[in-house]
């Protein structure tokens, strides 16, 4: 990535909370046009606060800009029209639908119903795992099978970023790592912004350009994903070195 890259995501100063309690404080990061931030961070370091304030699902202060333009305050929504999709911790499945259904739902925005047609027809290509279960109900799928979907579902509606919590969470390593390298290849055919939450550490700097470590609220490291990778503390921390 060009040093000269713009940013289609900029968080400055970023405060958010629930009630009185405030969670966030003064985060700042960025996510660069066609590139990939991940976000790591041990359990309550408020990485899932930091994706919920992007997509308006948390109260915040600062400033949160979508392409330059400030995005702070919008409705869930009005952010998701923007552009944005938010495949969320746990998934998000709707169970009771099938594989297609849940692809349909994701692309129900759009006008073009043989365009959208035709996508899901490319992912059952891309993914015959999905493919061949195009009927089955999502809640009958593997973990592996059901992130997947649900990264699918996401792309449906043609976002220009896509913020992920926690793909690898309740996956054997086998499957995260098999997760992760569908969502590099996706990443890379498509061009796609990604901003990823990962307490895998090893998973998320393999996929991402940069990083950001997240302790109690704050970013207390930041830097390329190889440079973060090579830093003492982060391999004690996070890579198991």
């Amino acid at each position: 990535m060009s040093p000269d890259a713009t940013n289609i995501l900029e968080l400055v100063d970023v405060r958010a909370g629930y009630g009185r309690a405030e969670v966030l404080h003064g985060v700042s990061l960025t996510v660069r046009e066609g590139g990939v931030t991940a976000l790591l961070g041990a359990n309550g370091a408020g990485k899932t606060s930091t994706l919920r304030a992007i997509s308006g699902m948390v109260s915040a202060t600062g400033r949160i800009a979508l392409d330059g333009k400030q995005i702070l305050g919008s409705r869930p929504d009005q952010v998701a029209r923007l552009g944005v999709a938010h495949v969320p911790q746990g998934r998000g499945t709707l169970e009771q639908l099938s594989v297609r259904e849940n692809l349909l739902v994701g692309g129900y925005r759009r006008r073009d119903r043989r365009a959208v047609a035709v996508q899901i027809d490319e992912y059952f290509d891309l993914f015959p795992a999905l493919g061949s279960r195009a009927t089955a109900a999502a809640g009958n799928l593997s973990g592996g099978e059901q992130q997947m979907l649900a990264v699918c579902r996401a792309l449906m509606s043609r976002p220009r970023l896509l913020l992920l919590d926690e793909p690898s969470l309740g996956l054997a390593p086998r499957m995260a790592e098999e997760v992760f390298n569908t969502i590099g290849r996706l990443q890379r055919e498509t061009k796609l912004s990604m901003l990823v939450v990962e307490q895998t550490a090893a998973l998320a700097l393999a996929l991402a350009d940069t990083a950001a470590v997240m302790e109690t609220g704050r970013i207390a490291l930041r830097g390329s994903a190889a440079e973060l990778a090579d830093r003492d503390e982060v391999r004690r921390a996070y890579l198991g070195d």
